[in-house]
């Protein structure tokens, strides 16, 4: 027991002993380290500053070298202003050295002025008593003439005055009226010869249009069909186009008889395409009517451009372009519309380029004049004023504008253009075989026929037949029921007979049908 407590006492004391042993050897080695961290230190210390100076002395260099090149280039760049200036300066010696000469040379003229304007002076002086010797002289004699003459002066100036005035208006009035009737000599010899000369250089045509068309078939056979069982395709034709279809003994032909000539060639070309597909049906007719009447519009459009090319007319307004076109299918005391205005036009253009005028713009006008006649929608104003409203409406030129607006003498001419727009007209429309009165009288009947009845309400459609001796209307079965329609054409022909005149009887018809459509899907 005793030992193990030695044995554990003699281990403590041994611990210790290292303990402190351990202790001192760390002591040593910190010390050590300390020193070798202090030279460390200054060994970068001393290296820090080495470099800081080397730094510093690079620095101050590459200042001192940026300090010389400032400097450098601000002593050129002071040298060479120095030397502007200087050169400014031996510009302005300069300069002052010639403004001294011009400034001598200024005050030698002003003291030669000066000589000058003095003798002048003394001219002036001498003249000044001579005008007043003059004019006391003159007086003088004045004098003794009214006493000779027994007249004041300004009573013999007036007397002068009033002999020599009328002798020059003697004298006047005889040379203006040498000069008038020279003028209206020459005027008229050289307006004669103007038209003369338009009229033999323009080729014309006589009038050829008539109320009836004729339809070639290639055999009797399709007149059958074209007739349709008890005629209903025939009057489904007639109620699409408006006109009658008149078939007859004549052979290989058809005849279709009506007033407007685009309604006979509507039913033209629709014939024309229903006997070559073959189908004639009610319904055909219809739908083949339709496409033929948007075709018509078209080729409307195709006339009115192709004739705007051929007078080399340029920028007209489409609108303006499809109412040329509508002309072909018009008529003017049944002179066909479009080639008595394209006979216009040339004319408008020869004359005015004989008369040294400008001939294209005469040439529009020409075209042009007759262009209320195609307005589409009915109106109150004469068609020269209308045609002006058109012109002025699509931005015409205001020459054009007044010469269609004045070729009938509805507004005052203000434009030379306008005199020769109306003698073209005449030129054209009064020559032999040009028109022809009782047509245009006639259309004109059957059109206001058609527009009587189309006042009526519940009325669509109106076509005068026969001659004007028949008139059909289709009314609305939807309004219009079957007393109605009685009423409606005794209506009708009592209002025609108080309104218009006419010869022989006007038979009414009014049709009215039902139709009820489906569609199967």
């Amino acid at each position: 027991m005793e030992s193990s407590l030695y044995i554990i006492i003699a281990g403590i004391l041994g611990l210790g002993l290292g303990a402190v042993a351990a202790g001192l050897f760390v002591k040593n080695n910190s010390k050590k380290l300390e020193e070798q961290a202090k030279e460390k230190a200054k060994s970068l210390i001393r290296e820090a500053e080495i470099n800081a100076e080397a730094i510093k002395k690079e620095r101050m260099l590459e200042a001192k070298e940026k300090y010389l090149k400032l400097k450098s280039e601000f002593e050129e760049d002071a040298n060479k202003k120095k030397a502007i200036i200087i050169t400014n300066e031996n510009k302005i010696k300069q300069r002052e050295q010639v403004l001294a000469k011009e400034l001598e040379q200024i005050k030698r003229k002003e003291a030669e002025l000066d000589s000058k304007k003095e003798n002048l002076s003394a001219q002036l002086h001498s003249v000044q008593v001579k005008k007043d010797e003059l004019d006391r002289v003159t007086s003088q004699r004045i004098s003794d003439l009214e006493k000779v003459a027994g007249l004041t002066r300004d009573e013999a100036k007036d007397q002068l005055v009033e002999m020599l005035k009328d002798e020059a208006n003697t004298k006047a009035s005889s040379h203006i009226k040498d000069i008038l009737d020279q003028a209206k000599l020459t005027a008229t010899k050289q307006a004669k010869k103007i038209v003369l000369d338009t009229i033999q250089r323009t080729a014309t045509e006589h009038a050829i249009e008539n109320c009836v068309s004729v339809f070639n078939i290639e055999s009797d056979d399709v007149k059958g069909k074209i007739i349709g069982r008890e005629g209903r395709n025939i009057r489904a034709l007639e109620a699409a186009t408006g006109v009658e279809i008149i078939v007859d003994d004549t052979p290989e032909a058809i005849i279709i008889s009506g007033f407007d000539p685009v309604r006979r060639e509507v039913a033209r070309l629709s014939l024309h395409r229903l006997v070559q597909d073959g189908r004639i049906h009610p319904a055909r007719i219809e739908e083949v009517v339709a496409k033929t009447e948007k075709n018509i519009e078209e080729e409307i459009v195709e006339i009115g451009e192709r004739t705007c090319i051929d007078l080399g007319i340029h920028g007209l307004h489409p609108e303006l372009i499809r109412m040329v076109g509508r002309m072909r299918f018009r008529s003017s005391y049944g002179q066909n519309l479009l080639q008595h205005s394209r006979e216009v036009a040339k004319l408008c253009a020869t004359m005015a380029a004989e008369m040294g005028l400008n001939a294209k713009l005469a040439k529009r006008a020409g075209l042009l004049h007759d262009i209320g006649k195609v307005y589409p929608e009915e109106a109150e104003l004469p068609h020269a004023i209308l045609g002006m409203e058109l012109a002025k409406k699509y931005k015409e030129h205001p020459e054009v504008i007044n010469a269609i607006g004045a070729h009938h003498d509805e507004i005052e001419m203000t434009s030379m253009i306008s005199p020769i727009v109306q003698a073209s007209d005449a030129i054209s429309g009064s020559r032999p075989g040009a028109r022809r009165e009782i047509m245009d009288s006639y259309i004109k009947r059957l059109k206001e026929l058609e527009e009587l009845a189309l006042a009526f309400d519940g009325v669509n459609k109106c076509f005068a037949m026969q001659a004007g001796r028949e008139l059909r209307v289709l009314v609305d079965a939807d309004n219009v029921d079957d007393q109605t329609a009685s009423k409606l054409s005794f209506d009708i022909s009592q209002k025609i007979e108080k309104e218009m005149q006419y010869p022989g009887q006007i038979k009414i018809t009014v049709i009215r049908e039902m139709r009820a459509v489906n569609y199967a899907k």
